[in-house]
């Protein structure tokens, strides 16, 4: 042994090849042992060569890869490379023990671990929680086990799939609180755990790092640079699987505690160690080999080459520089595209523009080492690098995530993280599985960076956000473009190419994620806005996305592809560059950061000068094109709206000057005026994708990203800019400009005639919009939240889930309002009322909803709002609906209601100037122009218009500058105001205003143009105001009209005197405008000028438009004339809710309160009588709604004089007696009657269907089979259950119907080739039609006459019915028809079932199984209508199943199939019932097998056949007759049954008893002698023998009292009784009684007539009464008793078992579900299936006998069966109820369809959770489990539930 060991010292020598073999024979035990010893010597130096060699020996790397090579080669060479690497091993194991067992040295490591967190590492589809109560980061997570473990009663907490995978937070304070540490890591155990003792570990000490070393070297050696055109994931993932084993190794180590991982943190961070294992490998050419492989994979980690620095000393290459400095540039942009594939990064040689940037970035970068190669020095480092090149192999981030309990390994690994991130980058963009290594990428980052104390160490110590900025902006550089937006020869700005995959793929987003996870934390945040540097960076990289995904508008055609980059465009907004600044927004709440928001501000700004240069913008933008992205825009906006709102920041001090506000408002206006375009269906050439940006643009989730920040900026700009300004450019924007004059017709330039309406519509509404808003305006947060709210209630009543979805939340997970808090609760119960889950008679089932309260409709809803916030336009016809229907409802106001006008929060006094839009003359001439219009009724305005020019109006006089002063100065000089429209500017005085005369430019053809000769006397005043206001008139003419173009060309000059004030770039403005769209002034020569005559002021037009809303002459009578009070107090209830009427009159009240002149003007106005109004003429939408009513009307009354006529024809069908078919019989499987027990394990054969299944075999080994196949009924599991919809038709018309069916192509639920359809008058589904059998009702009476013959001759006709020959009855010979139709039902009923259901008997196909099967139909009907009654009848009356229920036209058909059969004459069960027999008869055919014994015949059977048998219709009397000879056989069953349950001593007992009474006169009605005379019988036999010890325990220990005696009988009696009573109602119509439950038999038994009607007595009831013997009752009890005795004398145990019949079954039930959804999730989500033992990927559970089942799981396939499909034919003859367990949701099975039902379990809002996708508690709702279990049993699943779809047999 010392000798084998001393031969391998003597340092790293190559291995001797004998040694191996040596190695293997030593006991490796010993020799560890021996090692340990020598190690633990203070001087150890021997034993540590010793080791040395042995592992040199035992890991040496060449061996077992070149092993697997070879072995490739030799094609998959055997044992080879697998048995070396297990040797290594378990040499490693045995080492590491120190010669003891290594599962003892697990434990005893494990014994020393301080737990105190626990770390447990998940990867994707792990279930996890998040508790927000108990989170300090948003990421925090626990594992199952800890979150069950610790207190999470009421806090907000959900369950969730990893999608990347993550680790449990618990124990780790720094993330999470500790009051939500789970009981295991509550106790901090550091303290009481002992010190780990030196030896223990030492020998890990020694090994590992060789150990370690070793895989490296593997992976170094499996690493092959992949050659350009060949993927090499193939070979990378052969190296993985050879590593499996060495790598499992590694995470068995980390999971044995701390102690442990503390040993692996030290060699994985000891520098020295990796420093003499890979430098001193000199002369080993194996690891010379694979330190080259090192070095070539490193060459390409940095982001440049090294050889390319002398680069970064030019500052502008020229363009003939050498290909190597183009190279230097890695990942230049695309837009030349050649790809250079000699080099790995997608190059291409673009010079200039790519590279000026490129030039700039590098300069800025402060640390220069993450351009250069890496350079590694620990292990660790190393490691890292090869889990990167490898991208991310599971096995691997999961060892590196296990160390992370490890503190100083955490730290560690977190530097070395950030300083491989370009490389992470660099390998993400390259791979193939992106999504794959994005996830891993997170799993890891996430751990690492959600920990701010961490953050903050890396970023001051690392440069951690130099890095990250660097290398996001090297990522999208290599996927630049030129930007096409406004110039598109000379931009020189570029964007992010939104096609490219690097954008479509979101391969960006694990850096992004990492980015906006630091920037959560305030210590880092802060040094990034501080950073000078990093801003411009910053700012550089958002103006990336700055105009991408231009959009260009179609003006001829259709675009042949519809691009979807638009998603990829909206996403990398929101994640790069909205997420980064609501993070950093969260940090700028206090003053003391007022600094931050300037920086910010500043370099914004310089980024929007930049792009406003690069895309040589100077002030009108380019025509027909949009970009939805602005994100500097945005990024200004809000930083803006935080430093006014929570810094008290001056917004005079951030802002620029008015150019840059001019240049700023152009774009964001663009969009909101191409939003109206695209609203208006001008870009449909565009496709559906262009309104897909406009709806992604105001979706909740983007919303506050998007729109809002963009009417932000324009409501600054708006407050800061000449309002005259504003509000022509945008009307010009919106293309309207041409539409404002007074005349009736005008030519648009820009704008085609169908757009007109509702670009003017949605000028307006912007306008509305922008100042109503107050969102950034000096809202509060509450109220923010408040109004969103609201907004979305009144759209649609909503679900708390999906509340929470469209309320906008703030994209920063640790910022503002996080659904589910405290205020998000509070404010949703102030405003809404909680609607309970509610089920609808239909069957929909309803979610618990929110609804808004009353108070919040009167005086909160705000129309503004709802349009802001509506992606579809009919969610505002929605919120107006509602809001109309509640007007209704309380009777506030009748008719259609305008959106009401809501007071606004007062406006932050930093947006005063905002007001002044509404005072500025541009606008009042828009608006005083508009109501000119709609007063004289010209085309393209609507009331939509009307009601925003009121709107309008209403917001000027409530925000009006009190500047009265002038007003009697105003009247004295009227004539002064001639040379322009209006005096002054303020909207009060502007109102009362007359305008008499307008010059406006028309075509030719208009009306006024040969109207407009002046007379004399207007010539002269017409004179004098054309000569004064010549100059303006002049300057007008050159546009279009004379009012508001000159405005244009106002707006125009103002822009160029703030351009020449404020710039030196005059020369700029000089070019000349081709863009400009505006004709000269001669191009239009069919213009003519005209002169209006108006005389009206803007009041006066208000009160005429009062008079044209009400249709009535001098409708408007100023209020205050008859109530002074009003202009006391103006806040009328009686005026807030209304239509335009009560608008106006609103606005004359605020007028008339706001001046004492417009008082008086407009009273002076309403004195004078009024002229008439123009005759209105209907306009063609007026028409068409008209029509619309009238034609609805006549429809409507066609249809009912259809439906009447229909309805006398139809009883002309009832009573000549044609064929009439009865419509929908519906065959349906009938479920299984019962799991009996509710236990853990639910066993399948106590059920009904199992007991009679056991019966008919048993009866089938010792009986003739065709007797037996009388003897009872089948279908007890997959009989057919018939139900209609009580529709009829004739046989024809169904026939064409179903003919049309066919012929209609459309796709149906049902498929008429198998014969289904629906009902064509109510819809419901049916599959078959039931003929109806004529003349029925004439003759009914007659039969129903009670007969006074004795039961004898009835017993005598019922036999001689029975014995004549089955054949149709002759009435219908002629009428093949009807037979045919019969015919037809009975194959219908046939083909429903499955085969296995109907072949009961040996000899397959044989008659008397069809007759089994006819009358069991009948059974299994009447036994279903008996449980939908609730399993008695003591309710009585038809009940619903009443109403579905056929059964009278079912016994036809069923009864005259049975005629077709003859039953063997010889045996008749009747002549059994009524004639006692010669005895010898019995002995004589001994070798056949005997019949069976009447006794053990199941009487209803017997009932159904005797009925069937008989010729229809059947007559009362004959009915009453078969009931009682039954009922005889009956009662004796009940005895002998009573007879064998009891002992022996109470037999006696009772026969002695019985004896002495037998000869009393009323002995055939007493049970006790009937009893006795049965055992006295019975005793004959063997039937009571052999009764041993086992019989003891079927005895009942009670003693037999004769009450309970009775009772026993009655029970046993009652089914019987009840299904003949059903019967009875059937045929002969008769109602059923209700009764008591105890007096049921009683009740029964005399609507049967089995009691004479004059019984009438007080003592207790006895059943033995209703007896009536049809032969003397001894005698036949004795026949039958000896049939019982012969058989009795072979087989007494089936003898008896067959004679006790269990009468009474529990009602069916699905399975009781628990309270909580947990307890089934927990239990059944990992639980693996039986057939292949892995967790099936859909789990489901069957409701009815608890299966567990794989839902789509191929494992346990069959013949193409999925397997939930077969269980529903097993288990539910076709039907089958799953609950899925991993989505919470139920689906039914029905035949060849399929529905997902909904969710029984719904969550504290009352919601479902389908899919768990919120994680919430769930709970059982009981009434929706009482519904699905009601559609089961009463088998209406397919009326109720709509949806149902083929499911191919694949679930």
């Amino acid at each position: 042994m010392a000798a084998a060991a001393a031969a391998a010292v003597g340092g790293p020598q190559p291995p001797q090849p004998e040694l191996p073999a040596a190695g293997l024979a030593l006991d490796k035990a010993a020799t560890a042992a021996h090692l340990k010893a020598a190690l633990s010597r203070p001087d150890n130096r021997a034993g540590a060569e010793e080791l040395q060699a042995l592992l040199e020996r035992v890991l040496s790397a060449e061996r077992p890869l070149a092993a697997a090579a070879d072995g490739e080669e030799a094609g998959g060479g055997g044992g080879g490379p697998g048995a070396a690497e297990e040797e290594a091993l378990e040499w490693c194991k045995c080492l590491l023990a120190g010669g003891g067992g290594y599962e003892e040295f697990c434990a005893a490591v494990r014994a020393y671990d301080p737990a105190a967190l626990c770390g447990l590492v998940w990867t994707a589809n792990f279930v996890a929680y998040r508790c927000r109560t108990c989170g300090i980061s948003p990421c925090m997570s626990l594992c199952a086990e800890c979150f069950h473990q610790g207190d999470h009663t009421g806090h907000d907490f959900n369950m969730f799939r990893s999608q990347a995978g993550g680790a449990c937070d618990c124990g780790d304070s720094n993330v999470m609180r500790e009051s939500g540490f789970c009981r295991r890591h509550q106790i901090k155990s550091s303290s009481n755990i002992p010190c780990v003792p030196k030896d223990l570990l030492m020998m890990s000490e020694f090994v590992l790092p060789r150990f370690i070393f070793c895989l490296i070297q593997y992976l170094r050696e499996g690493y092959n640079e992949p050659a350009a055109d060949v993927p090499s994931e193939k070979d990378l993932s052969k190296v993985l699987q050879l590593l499996e084993p060495q790598i499992s190794f590694l995470e068995d180590l980390t999971k044995m505690g701390g102690a442990m991982r503390s040993v692996l943190t030290q060699v994985l961070t000891n520098q020295q160690n990796y420093k003499d294992l890979t430098s001193g490998l000199g002369e080993n050419t194996c690891a010379k080999k694979s330190h080259e492989k090192y070095l070539i994979a490193l060459k390409s980690s940095g982001l440049t080459y090294p050889e390319d620095k002398l680069v970064y000393g030019i500052q502008e290459p020229s363009a003939g520089t050498s290909t190597l400095a183009v190279q230097g540039f890695a990942g230049a942009t695309g837009t030349l595209g050649q790809l250079d594939s000699s080099d790995e990064e997608d190059q291409d040689g673009s010079q200039g523009l790519g590279k000026r940037k490129r030039v700039k970035l590098s300069s800025s970068t402060k640390d220069q080492s993450i351009m250069d190669v890496l350079k590694h020095k620990s292990f660790l480092e190393e490691l890292l690098f090869w889990t990167i090149k490898y991208e991310f192999p599971q096995k691997m981030v999961t060892f590196l995530l296990n160390m992370l309990p490890d503190q100083e390994y955490k730290v560690a690994f977190t530097k070395t993280f950030v300083q491989h991130y370009a490389f992470i980058m660099k390998t993400l963009k390259k791979s193939h599985e992106s999504d794959t290594m994005s996830n891993r990428i997170v799993h890891i980052s996430v751990q690492l960076f959600s920990n701010e104390e961490l953050a903050r160490q890396v970023t001051e110590e690392c440069q951690l956000l130099d890095i990250m900025v660097t290398v996001l902006l090297y990522m999208m550089e290599s996927c630049l473009i030129k930007s096409e937006l406004q110039d598109e020869e000379n931009s020189l700005h570029v964007v992010v190419n939104c096609g490219e995959a690097l954008l479509k793929n979101n391969t960006y987003w694990p850096l992004v994620s990492d980015f906006i996870n630091i920037l959560s934390h305030q210590s880092v945040a802060k040094k990034f806005l501080e950073d000078h540097g990093l801003l411009v960076t910053w700012m550089n990289f958002v103006s990336f996305f700055q105009g991408m995904n231009l959009n260009k508008r179609e003006l001829n055609e259709h675009v042949e592809f519809e691009s979807q980059t638009y998603y990829a465009a909206f996403a990398a907004e929101l994640e790069a560059c909205a997420q980064p600044m609501w993070g950093l927004l969260s940090h700028c709440k206090v003053r003391e950061t007022q600094e931050y928001t300037r920086n910010v501000v500043r370099y914004c700004l310089e980024a929007l000068q930049d792009w406003f240069d690069a895309i040589n913008f100077v002030d009108e933008p380019a025509p027909n094109q949009v970009t939805f992205h602005l994100p500097l825009h945005r990024y200004y906006a809000m930083f803006l709206s935080k430093a006014v709102k929570c810094q008290e920041l001056d917004l005079d001090s951030v802002l620029p000057d008015q150019e840059m506000l001019m240049k700023l408002m152009i774009h964001p206006l663009q969009i909101q005026a191409s939003l109206a375009e695209i609203h208006s269906n001008m870009w449909v050439r565009n496709g559906l994708q262009i309104k897909g940006q406009a709806m992604t643009y105001v979706q909740s989730h983007f919303c506050n990203s998007m729109i809002d920040p963009d009417i932000y900026l324009l409501q600054v700009c708006a407050s800061r800019l000449d309002p005259d300004y504003f509000i022509s450019s945008v009307f010009e924007r919106f293309k309207v400009v041409d539409l404002l004059t007074m005349a009736s017709q005008h030519q648009n330039t820009v704008l085609d005639a169908e757009h007109e309406r509702s670009m003017l519509e949605g000028a307006l509404t912007f306008l509305v919009i922008l100042l109503s808003l107050r969102l950034h305006l000096g809202m509060s947060d509450d109220e923010i939240l408040r109004a969103e709210m609201v907004a979305q209630l009144c759209m649609n009543d909503r679900t708390h889930s999906s509340l929470i979805h469209h309320i906008p939340e703030n994209p920063n997970p640790k910022s503002g309002i996080i659904p589910g808090s405290y205020s998000f609760e509070s404010v949703l119960s102030a405003v809404a009322d909680f609607k309970a889950p509610v089920f609808e008679p239909g069957g929909s089932m309803q979610q618990g909803m929110y609804t808004p309260k009353a108070e919040v409709w009167d005086q909160e809803f705000d129309p503004v709002m709802v349009i802001l916030r509506t992606v579809y336009r009919r969610d505002v016809q929605s919120a107006m609906d509602r809001y109309t229907a509640f007007l209704k409802q309380n009777g506030k106001f009748p008719g259609n209601p305008w959106p009401p006008y809501k007071k606004r929060t007062p406006l932050h006094p930093s947006y005063k100037g905002l007001m002044r839009l509404l005072h500025c003359k541009t606008l009042h001439i828009v608006l005083f122009t508009l109501l000119y219009k709609i007063l004289m009724d010209h085309q393209n305005l609507s009331e939509h218009v009307l009601c925003m020019v009121l709107y309008l109006i209403e917001l000027g006089l409530e925000n009006s500058a009190d500047e009265e002063a002038d007003e009697e100065a105003s009247v004295c000089g009227p004539e002064r105001c001639h040379d322009s429209w209006f005096p002054g500017s303020n909207l009060v005085a502007n109102m009362r205003h007359f305008i008499n005369y307008v010059r406006v430019r028309v075509p030719e053809t208009a009306p006024e143009v040969k109207r407009d000769s002046p007379a004399s006397t207007s010539s002269d005043s017409l004179g004098s105001l054309q000569s004064s206001r010549r100059p303006k008139v002049l300057q007008r003419e050159n546009s279009g009209t004379a009012q508001v173009f000159s405005l244009v060309a106002e707006r125009r000059k103002k822009f160029q005197e703030i351009i020449n004030r404020s710039s030196n770039e005059a020369n700029q403005v000089v070019r000349p405008k081709t863009s400009s769209k505006w004709s000269a002034p001669g191009s239009a020569p069919q213009l003519t000028t005209a002169i209006l005559e108006i005389k009206e002021s803007i009041l006066s037009l208000l009160i005429k438009l009062h008079h044209k809303l009400s249709g009535k002459q001098n409708s408007y009578y100023p209020p205050w004339l008859d109530d002074i009070e009003i202009l006391i107090q103006p806040e009328i209830p009686k005026y807030s809710h209304g239509d335009g009427i009560t608008a106006v009159e609103r606005i004359l009240l605020k007028a008339a309160l706001q001046s004492r002149m417009n008082k008086r003007i407009i009273e002076e106005i309403c004195r004078k009588v009024t002229p008439p109004v123009p005759p209105r003429k209907v306009t063609a939408a007026e028409k068409k709604t008209l029509d619309k009513e009238e034609r609805r009307q006549k429809a409507r009354e066609r249809q009912q004089k259809l439906l009447a006529e229909f309805a006398s024809r139809q009883k002309s069908f009832m009573e000549t007696a044609m064929d009439v078919v009865l419509g929908q019989c519906r065959d349906n499987t009938e479920p299984k009657k019962l799991p009996i027990t509710e236990e853990e394990q639910i066993y399948p054969w106590d059920t009904c269907a199992a007991v009679h299944d056991v019966r008919l075999s048993l009866l089938q080994r010792y009986f003739k089979d065709s007797s037996c196949l009388l003897a009872v009924s089948i279908g007890w599991e997959g009989g057919v259950y018939v139900q209609t919809c009580g529709h009829t038709l004739h046989i024809d018309c169904h026939k064409s119907y179903m003919e049309s069916l066919r012929n209609d192509q459309v796709l149906q639920g049902f498929s008429v080739d198998k014969g289904e359809f629906t009902c064509p008058l109510c819809r419901q589904f049916a599959n078959s039609v039931l003929p109806c059998y004529p003349g029925s009702n004439m003759e009914n009476n007659l039969w129903q006459r009670p007969s006074n013959k004795s039961l004898q001759d009835l017993i005598k006709e019922v036999e001689e019915l029975q014995g004549r020959p089955g054949a149709f009855p002759v009435s219908f010979s002629s009428e093949t028809n009807l037979s045919k139709e019969m015919e037809s039902v009975m194959k219908d009923i046939k083909n429903t079932t499955q085969k296995k259901y109907r072949d009961y008997s040996k000899t397959p196909g044989s008659p008397d199984n069809d007759f089994l099967f006819m009358y069991s139909v009948a059974r299994t009907n009447l036994e279903l209508e008996l449980i939908h009654r609730g399993g008695n009848l003591c309710s009585g009356g038809a009940s619903t199943a009443g109403k579905r229920s056929c059964l009278n036209q079912l016994f036809h058909v069923l009864a005259l199939h049975m005629r077709l059969y003859s039953i063997d004459s010889d045996f008749n069960p009747w002549r059994k019932l009524t004639q006692l027999e010669e005895m010898n008869s019995q002995l004589g055919n001994e070798e056949q097998q005997p019949e069976v014994p009447i006794l053990y015949h199941d009487v209803t059977s017997l009932l159904l056949i005797q009925i069937l048998m008989m010729p229809q219709p059947l007559r009362k009397d004959h009915f009453t007759c078969i009931v009682k000879v039954l009922f005889a056989l009956l009662y004796t069953q009940a005895l002998v049954a009573l007879s064998v349950k009891c002992n022996e001593e109470d037999r006696s007992a009772w026969k002695h008893t019985g004896a002495l009474k037998k000869n009393t006169c009323d002995a055939e009605k007493s049970y006790k002698v009937l009893l006795s005379f049965v055992i006295s019988e019975l005793s004959k036999g063997k039937l009571y023998h052999e009764e041993g010890a086992q019989e003891c325990a079927m005895v009942s220990p009670i003693a037999w009292s004769s009450e309970s005696m009775e009772k026993y009988l009655q029970d046993f009696c009652l089914p019987f009784l009840r299904i003949t009573s059903l019967l009875q109602h059937h045929l002969f119509g008769e109602d059923l009684p209700s009764c008591q439950e105890e007096e049921e038999f009683s009740v029964l038994s005399s609507c049967l007539g089995l009691l004479p009607t004059f019984y009438q007595t007080e003592h207790p009831f006895i059943s033995a009464s209703c007896l009536d013997w049809p032969v003397p009752a001894f005698d036949i009890i004795a026949q039958w008793c000896s049939e019982i005795n012969s058989f009795t004398e072979r087989h007494a145990e089936q003898g008896k078992a067959l004679l006790i019949q269990e009468s009474r079954w529990k009602l069916p039930h699905l399975l009781q579900l628990p309270e909580n959804y947990n307890t089934i999730f927990q239990y059944y989500h990992r639980k693996t299936c039986s057939v292949c033992t892995k967790v099936p990927k859909d789990p489901a559970v069957c409701l009815v006998c608890g299966t567990f089942v794989c839902l789509k799981g191929l494992c346990c396939k069959q013949q193409s069966y999925c397997e939930c499909v077969l269980h529903s034919q097993n288990c539910g003859a076709g039907t089958g109820i799953f609950l899925l367990v991993n989505a919470s949701v139920i689906i039914i099975i029905r035949g060849h369809r399929f529905c997902l039902w909904g969710s029984v379990y719904l969550d504290a809002h009352g919601e479902e959770d389908r899919d768990l996708r919120r994680g919430k508690p769930l709970y059982i709702c009981k009434e929706r489990y009482k519904v699905l279990e009601q559609q089961w049993i009463s088998h209406t699943f397919d009326h109720i539930n709509k949806r149902w779809g083929p499911h191919y047999n694949g679930l």
